[in-house]
C-alpha cells in the first residue's frame, strides 16, 4: 500500500510498520538535551594541571611517612569538589527545566490515537494536532481545520502561520489555533530543530581572562618547578648530606609554595558564591566564568520578543469612527473577548482591558483564521459584530483604511471593530460592513526594560535590538525605550553578507527587524571581529547558534530547551532586569580575585627565589668549601605560613563587596605587586636564614639548631607577608584592619602556645635571632611599601590608604 493510500484511510501506521521503522533506525532518537555528561564534568574538574602538580608532590611526601606534612593534599579534593558540585547543580536545574521538551504527541496508529514519548515517533507516523500542541518532528500537513502554527521559536516572527493541507511544519513550533494532523517526514537528527541543537551541543567553555591568566601563570610555574626541584634535590641529597626522607621533605617544602594551590580554589569559591547569590534572583549560571564574562561585555544583542517585550499585547487606544456610543462599543468588545472560543493574543489583550462582560447570548460564532483575517459573533438583537484586519474588511480607498495604515506604520497592531447586516455564520458573511472603531494594540514592553537599558548605557554597554518581527514594529518598541530613532530601523533582508560591511552597519545602527537565524549568528561574528565582547539574549531555537557563538549566551527560562542547553546564563524568571545584578556580581568576582591573586603569586615568587638561593648556596659550598645549607622549612611550615597571610584572608577578601569596573590586563597588574614583593620577601628571608645559620646556639643539638634557624627565617617571611596582605587589603576599612590584626594574632598564638610550638616545630626562644628576624622583616616592609608607591607613580594608578568618606559607611 502506498503512503498516499495509507493516509487516505487516515488510520496511521500499523504496529508492524512501526516496528520495522524502529529496526531500520527511523525513530526520533534525539538526545533529551545538549549538555556535558556527569563523567565529562568530573573529568574536567579532576584532571587539571594544578591537581597534577599537587598530586605528585603529595605522593612524594607520603613516601616519607610524614602525614602531617601532606596537609596541602586536601586542596586537590577541595579544588575538584567546588567545580564538580557547581556544574552538577547547574545540570540538575537545567534538566528540571526541560519539561517543555517532553511534551507527548498524540499519534494515530491502527486507527487509534494515543500519546507516545517524543523518542517513540517514527518516520511516516500520523500525528494529531490541537491548540497548544508542540510539533516534535518535521512533517507535512494531511488534515487541517483552520490550523495555525506559531513558528516564532524557529523564525523569530511572532505572527501565527496558516497551515493548509500539504503545508510543511517544523519541529520546535506549536499550534495556536485550529486542529489537524501531519505526517512525520523528518525524524531524529534530520529534523530542523534537532540540526540546530546538534550543532549547538558542541560544548564550549566561556572565554575567561581570569582563567587564561591563571593558566598562563600555572604553565610558567610548571616550567620553573623542574629546575627548582633539581637544584633543591641536588642540594638536599649531595650538598647537605640529608637522609632521603629529609631530602624529599625539603624538596616538597620548597616546591609546594611555588604552586598557587589556593588560587584556583578561591577563584572557584568566589564564582560559586556569585552563582548562589544570582540563584536567589532566579538566575542560573551554568559555567562559573560566565559571571566574569558578562562583566566585561560591551555589546548586548537583545531579542525583542520575550526579552524587551512580554509574550503578549495590550490595548493602547480605541479610536472611534464617527458619532458612535463609546460605552456600547466597549461592551461589544468585552462580549467578543469573553465569548471567543479560541482567543489569540490580540483578543486576550482586549479581554484584559475590557473586564465587564455584558453577558449577551451569542447566536452565531465565526472563529478567526489567517485565511479570512477576521472573527465575529452574532448576538441576536444586540447585533452582528466583526473584529479583524482593516485592509480586509474595508475598502482601501476610504479614510478609515488610510488611518489604520498610518497607525500600523508606527509598529502598532490595528484591528477594526465593525457591525454587519447578516449573521457571522452566514455563508455570505461578512456582508455589508459598517466600521465602528479602530482597536489599537501594542506589545507589552517589560516594565523593567527601560531601567535595565539605562544601566547598560551608564556602563558604556551598547544595545543592539535584533528580531525576526517587522522592522517598523521593532523600531517602535526600541524608540519607546529610548534606543535610537525607530523610523530608521533596518530591515535585515537588505543587509550585506560580507562580514566587514555588516560590521560597519552594526556600528552605526541599533535596531534590526526581519533577521534570520543565520543573520543573527553573522551579526555576533561581525561585532566580535571589531574587538567587541558580545552577549546575546534569546528564547527561541532561532537564537541557538547566535547564543553559542556569542561570548556570553543568555537564555530565558521559558524559552526552548535548545537555547537553555547552550546558554551560559539562564534567566529562570524571564526578567531582563536580572542582567545588571549579574554584571555587579562579575565585577565583585573579578576585583576580589585580582586582590587574592596578588597574595598567592607573591608566595610563588618568594618560594621560587628562596629555593634557588638556597640551592645555589648549597651547590657553592661544594666549590668554595663552606658549610652546606639545607632548605630552612618543613612542608608544615609553608602550610602555616599560608594560613593567616593568604588562606583565610584570601577567602574573606574574595567574598567582600567590590564595585570596580572590569578591566583587561589581569596578569600584568598582578605581577606589578607580586614580583617586587616576592623578591623582597625571598631575599630578606634568605638573609635572616644566613645570619641564623652562621650563628647557631651551640648549646642545642643539630636538629634543634635547624628548628631555630628555620623559625628565624619564618618570622622574617611572615612579617613581610602580613604587610603585603595589608597592602592588598587597601583601601582600609575597619573590617580590613581587623582582618590584618587577626592574622597577626593568629601567628602570635602559634609561636607562643607550647603545644602549637612543639607540633609545628617552632622555636623563637633565641632573643638575638628573633631580633634579627624582626629587623630583616622591618627592612622588607619598608622596601615593599616603597615599591608599591613607586609602581603607582610609574603606571599612573591611583593609590588610597582609606576609602572616600562615602565608602566608610559601608
Amino acid at each position: 500500500m502506498s503512503i498516499t493510500e495509507q493516509y487516505t484511510r487516515a488510520s496511521g501506521l500499523s504496529a508492524a510498520e512501526v516496528e520495522q521503522r524502529v529496526r531500520d533506525g527511523q525513530a526520533n532518537d534525539v538526545p533529551d538535551r545538549a549538555s556535558r555528561s556527569v563523567a565529562d564534568i568530573v573529568r574536567a574538574n579532576v584532571l587539571t594541571r594544578i591537581n597534577a602538580i599537587l598530586g605528585v608532590l603529595f605522593v612524594l611526601v607520603m613516601a616519607t611517612g610524614s602525614i602531617i606534612d601532606g596537609m596541602f593534599g586536601l586542596l586537590i579534593v577541595a579544588n575538584s569538589a567546588v567545580g564538580i558540585i557547581q556544574e552538577l547543580r547547574a545540570k540538575r536545574t537545567l534538566d528540571e527545566l526541560a519539561i517543555v521538551g517532553q511534551a507527548k504527541p498524540v499519534v494515530r496508529r491502527d486507527g487509534v490515537a494515543g500519546e507516545v514519548g517524543p523518542q517513540e515517533v517514527v518516520l511516516d507516523d500520523l500525528i494529531e494536532l490541537g491548540p497548544g500542541d508542540q510539533i516534535v518532528v518535521d512533517g507535512e500537513v494531511v488534515e487541517s481545520e483552520l490550523l495555525e502554527v506559531d513558528e516564532s521559536l524557529l523564525t523569530g516572527e511572532a505572527d501565527a502561520v496558516d497551515k493548509p493541507v500539504g503545508a510543511t511544519v517544523m519541529s520546535g513550533s506549536y499550534v495556536v489555533a485550529g486542529s489537524g494532523a501531519y505526517r512525520a517526514t523528518k525524524v531524529g537528527r534530520d529534523a530542523y530543530a534537532a540540526q540546530l541543537a546538534e550543532e549547538a551541543s558542541k560544548f564550549t567553555l566561556v572565554d575567561s581572562e581570569l582563567r587564561r591568566g591563571i593558566d598562563t601563570i600555572l604553565k610558567v610555574i610548571t616550567y620553573l618547578l623542574i629546575p627548582a626541584g633539581l637544584v633543591t634535590i641536588y642540594n638536599q641529597l649531595f650538598s647537605s648530606h640529608d637522609s632521603w626522607r629529609d631530602a624529599l621533605n625539603g624538596m616538597v617544602a620548597a616546591l609546594v609554595p611555588m604552586v598557587p594551590e589556593g588560587l584556583v580554589l578561591m577563584t572557584s569559591i568566589a564564582f560559586a558564591v556569585g552563582v548562589v547569590r544570582l540563584g536567589q534572583r532566579k538566575c542560573l549560571v551554568q559555567e562559573l566564568p560566565a559571571i566574569e564574562g558578562l562583566a566585561r561585555v560591551d555589546v548586548v544583542c537583545a531579542d525583542k520578543t520575550g526579552t524587551l517585550t512580554e509574550n503578549g499585547m495590550r490595548l493602547s487606544e480605541l479610536r472611534l469612527v464617527g458619532d458612535v456610543d463609546e460605552a456600547r462599543l466597549r461592551s461589544v468588545l468585552a462580549a467578543l473577548a469573553h465569548d471567543d472560543p479560541r482567543p489569540n493574543a490580540s483578543v486576550l489583550a482586549i479581554a484584559e482591558a475590557m473586564t465587564e462582560d455584558p453577558g449577551w447570548h451569542s447566536t452565531g460564532v465565526a472563529p478567526f483564521s489567517s485565511a479570512k483575517k477576521w472573527s465575529g459573533i452574532s448576538y441576536g438583537d444586540d447585533g452582528n459584530w466583526l473584529l479583524g484586519a482593516p485592509d480586509v474588511l474595508l475598502d482601501p480607498e476610504t479614510d478609515i483604511a488610510a488611518t489604520a495604515q498610518d497607525i500600523g506604520a508606527q509598529g502598532l497592531r490595528v484591528l477594526l471593530l465593525a457591525s454587519s447586516d447578516r449573521p457571522v455564520d452566514d455563508p455570505a458573511a461578512p456582508g455589508t460592513v459598517h466600521p465602528q472603531a479602530l482597536v489599537v494594540l501594542e506589545q507589552k514592553v517589560r516594565p523593567d526594560a527601560g531601567e535595565t537599558l539605562e544601566y547598560f548605557a551608564d556602563q558604556d554597554v551598547s544595545i543592539k535590538v535584533i528580531s525576526g518581527d517587522n522592522a517598523v514594529s521593532v523600531g517602535a518598541v526600541a524608540s519607546s525605550l529610548g534606543l535610537g530613532d525607530g523610523e530608521h530601523a533596518v530591515d535585515a533582508r537588505g543587509l550585506p553578507s560580507q562580514q566587514q560591511e555588516l560590521a560597519d552597519v552594526l556600528e552605526r545602527e541599533t535596531t534590526f527587524g526581519r533577521v534570520r537565524p543565520d543573520q543573527k549568528r553573522a551579526m555576533v561574528g561581525a561585532l566580535q571581529s571589531r574587538g567587541h565582547t558580545v552577549a546575546m539574549t534569546g528564547d527561541g531555537v532561532n537564537d541557538v547558534l547566535a547564543l553559542k557563538d556569542a561570548d556570553i549566551g543568555v537564555a530565558m527560562g521559558s524559552g526552548s530547551p535548545a537555547t537553555r542547553a547552550v546558554a551560559q546564563i539562564v534567566l529562570l524568571d524571564n526578567r531582563f532586569a536580572t542582567l545588571p545584578y549579574v554584571v555587579g556580581e562579575g565585577r565583585r568576582v573579578i576585583g576580589n580575585i585580582e586582590r587574592v591573586s596578588n597574595l598567592f603569586l607573591t608566595k610563588t615568587v618568594y618560594s621560587v627565589l628562596l629555593a634557588f638561593l638556597v640551592g645555589v648556596a648549597g651547590i657553592g659550598s661544594k666549590i668554595f668549601d663552606y658549610e652546606p645549607l639545607s632548605y630552612p622549612f618543613l612542608p608544615r611550615h609553608v602550610t602555616i605560613a599560608a594560613w593567616f597571610t593568604i588562606g583565610i584572608p584570601a577567602f574573606i577578601l574574595s567574598l567582600a563587596p567590590n564595585n570596580e569596573r572590569a578591566r583587561t590586563g589581569f596578569v600584568p597588574r598582578v605581577l606589578r605587586l607580586a614580583v617586587p614583593s616576592g623578591v623582597v620577601i625571598g631575599v630578606m628571608t634568605f638573609v635572616a636564614y644566613l645570619v641564623a645559620y652562621n650563628n647557631p646556639d651551640r648549646g642545642l643539638g643539630v636538629e634543634d639548631q635547624q628548628v631555630q634557624t628555620g623559625t628565624t627565617a619564618l618570622i622574617t617571611l611572615l612579617v613581610i607577608a602580613v604587610w603585603v596582605l595589608a597592602i592588598v587589603a587597601r583601601p582600609w576599612s575597619w573590617w580590613k584592619i581587623v582582618l590584618v590584626a587577626g592574622s597577626v594574632a593568629g601567628y602570635l598564638i602559634l609561636f607562643t602556645v607550647p603545644f602549637t610550638r612543639h607540633f609545628f616545630k617552632l622555636d623563637p626562644s633565641n632573643a638575638e635571632l628573633t631580633g634579627v628576624a624582626f629587623l630583616c622583616g622591618a627592612v622588607g616592609v619598608v622596601l615593599v611599601e616603597l615599591m608599591w608607591w613607586l609602581t603607582a607613580m610609574v603606571t599612573g594608578e591611583k593609590r588610597q590608604l582609606f576609602p572616600p568618606v562615602a565608602g566608610r559607611s559601608r
